[in-house]
């Protein structure tokens, strides 16, 4: 059974991320306060869950939540600052877009929510003072394989995971060829066979071994 909190603090907030091993598409990242007596049968990592019962869980954990809010980090920006910080990044930004301030923060993972704070980069949102100031004001604490031992981080990874499948899915419309629909983004063969057939499109994280071989040399 999932612990419902860590910190003994009721704002306590959860924050995980998707999609952070595709060839395309965004980073998504979650973060969700819930109330203390939150839980559902069906609630655990979404990684260990069908696609049907994510998209069961989705509503269920928006109407119950105390806030929660969701954000994409496109290719442009995971490519300029590598996908570790883009996925710290996301996390950080949902945190500020809460409507409610958390009294600490549990995040999946071994990496401090603070980490590397600030990043200067052309694409995506840029953090004031203030913001940097806020994020760093609030304890946090990372937790290996969060997402199945506390309710709130499972949950965050639920609603990462179905709006990062959501958006996959509408640019399946404009890439049908790459079968995102079906493979989201991630390194499948199928993925890979198209990308050699294709190319690339500007989803694609170029910064990534697309293919296997593109590194080897001709001779």
């Amino acid at each position: 059974m999932l612990a419902k909190n860590f910190s003994g603090f009721i704002l306590e907030t959860g924050t995980d991320e998707a999609g952070r091993g595709c060839l395309a598409g965004p980073v998504t990242a979650a973060a969700i306060i819930l109330p203390a007596d939150f839980e559902h049968e069906f609630l655990n990592d979404s990684k260990q869950l069908s696609e049907k019962i994510r998209f069961h869980l989705k509503p269920i954990i928006e109407k119950h939540a105390v806030c929660y809010s969701v954000t994409h980090l496109h290719a442009e920006e995971i490519d300029e600052i590598n996908i570790l910080n883009a996925s710290m990044k996301g996390m950080q930004e949902c945190i500020l877009k809460l409507n409610q301030r958390p009294e600490y923060i549990i995040v999946d993972g071994n990496r401090s929510l603070n980490a590397k704070l600030g990043l200067k980069n052309t694409f995506g949102k840029q953090f004031s003072k203030d913001e940097i100031d806020l994020l760093k004001s609030i304890p946090n604490q990372s937790i290996i394989k969060g997402d199945a031992k506390f309710v709130s981080i499972a949950a965050a990874s639920v609603l990462a995971k179905t709006y990062r499948d959501e958006y996959m899915d509408l640019i399946h419309e404009e890439f049908p060829m790459y079968n995102w629909k079906q493979n989201k983004g991630y390194p499948t063969r199928e993925h890979r066979d198209a990308i050699r057939k294709y190319g690339t499109t500007k989803y694609h994280r170029m910064s990534f071994r697309l293919l296997p071989d593109q590194l080897e040399l001709e001779f």
